[in-house]
């Protein structure tokens, strides 16, 4: 059971709904590797060490500080670091409402469940619905943990929920101007070739349960053997040549190809599977008149 780790109040006009906020994701689920000494595996610690004299810092002898200039630092108490942070409000504050479209997906940052508290189950259905039928989502402002955050709400998929996206502030994302891109003009005979190659293998539904860490659970398969023993090393595969595009026109021809004769395979090999079913139900009714003329007589 997800346990709550905050809680809030969306505002927007004269309605104010009191909810929760919930972990939507687990990146826990990753595999992690500790350092460890060499020579009698005890793991190791972190230290940290002065630049100028070598020295190592205990906790009690550190400041932090802020560079202002090249190796020039004006440091700061707690109580001074403590003044800095923005005063925790616990209020969602919407300013707008846009379509949910229109919010390119490179602004989002960490997702959060919410669920309504005591006193907003009906606020907060009414919300979930309104902003799935309009197709929008709202913005808003959240100040906690001594920040202020830039957040969107919008419906989960089923329109029952609320899910709490917090975004990246513009400065935060760099500008697709900064990445060289390229100038080459489409043909007309590619493009057809490349939608026929995405109508190949497309889906009108998103569903992640088809998709799977297969490096994760290849790593982890290959831990459980180590701690028994076993050498792994034979498992390392050579890296694979990146692809080269020699003839662009001939690789989609190949690809939609490759695609049908897939296709074609799986359609062959689910008849093979059908054939002792039906093969097996024919033998099944065949046999039933013989038990009937059996009981006859």
């Amino acid at each position: 059971m997800a346990r709550a780790i905050a809680g809030a109040t969306i505002s927007f006009g004269l309605v104010s709904i009191p909810v929760r906020l919930y972990p939507a994701t687990q990146p826990s689920a990753g595999v992690s590797f500790n350092l460890l000494h060499k020579d009698c595996g005890s793991r190791l610690r972190q230290q940290y060490v002065c630049q100028k004299d070598g020295q190592i810092v205990e906790r009690d002898d550190m400041v932090k500080g802020y560079e202002f200039a090249k190796d020039q630092y004006v440091t700061f108490t707690p109580d001074e670091l403590k003044s800095l942070e923005e005063k925790a409000t616990q209020s969602v504050d919407i300013a707008e409402f846009v379509p949910l479209a229109k919010i390119d997906p490179i602004y989002f940052d960490k997702p959060y469940y919410l669920s309504p508290d005591k006193g907003g189950e009906k606020a907060y259905r009414l919300l979930a619905e309104a902003m799935q039928e309009t197709g929008r989502a709202a913005l808003a402002r959240y100040a906690a943990r001594g920040k202020q955050y830039l957040v969107m709400l919008r419906p989960t998929t089923d329109g029952r929920g609320l899910v709490l996206q917090q975004l990246l502030y513009p400065d935060e994302v760099r500008p697709i101007a900064e990445v060289p891109l390229p100038t080459a003009e489409v043909r007309e005979p590619e493009l057809k070739l490349a939608r026929q190659l995405i109508d190949q293998i497309a889906s009108e539904t998103f569903d992640p349960t088809q998709y799977h860490d297969d490096v994760r659970e290849r790593i982890t398969a290959d831990i459980e053997r180590k701690v028994a023993g076993q050498d792994i090393t034979e498992t390392t595969e050579p890296a694979a040549e990146p692809a080269r595009i020699i003839d662009l026109m001939a690789a989609l021809k190949a690809s939609l190809a490759g695609g049908k004769a897939a296709k074609a395979a799986a359609a062959a090999e689910d008849e093979e599977s059908a054939e002792p079913r039906r093969g097996a139900r024919r033998s099944e009714e065949a046999a039933r008149p013989e038990s009937k003329r059996a009981r006859k007589r």
